[in-house]
């Protein structure tokens, strides 16, 4: 844990990547994963909240409005339609 923080940030962002982890469906699968990768539940959620930044960034740096088809890609629904 960073102590050099905002601490209002930093518990904004623990509680935004908690929500996420449990509303969201790709939060969710991420935190899944980072547990299965033997990650402690605050780890997973900074992972959570470090990825739900990158997103915000990337936002604020092409200045474009949040679009779920592009963060969020279409699963293919099998292996053979993968796009090289």
């Amino acid at each position: 844990m960073r102590y050099a923080c905002n601490g209002r940030l930093r518990h904004a962002l623990y509680h935004c990547a908690r929500v996420a982890a449990m509303r969201d469906l790709p939060s969710k699968t991420y935190y899944t994963a980072q547990r299965q990768r033997g990650h402690t539940h605050g780890r997973a959620l900074r992972a959570v909240a470090d990825r739900l930044l990158r997103i915000l960034v990337a936002m604020l740096t092409t200045r474009t409005l949040f679009d779920c088809t592009i963060a969020r890609p279409p699963q293919l629904s099998s292996p053979s339609e993968k796009v090289a």
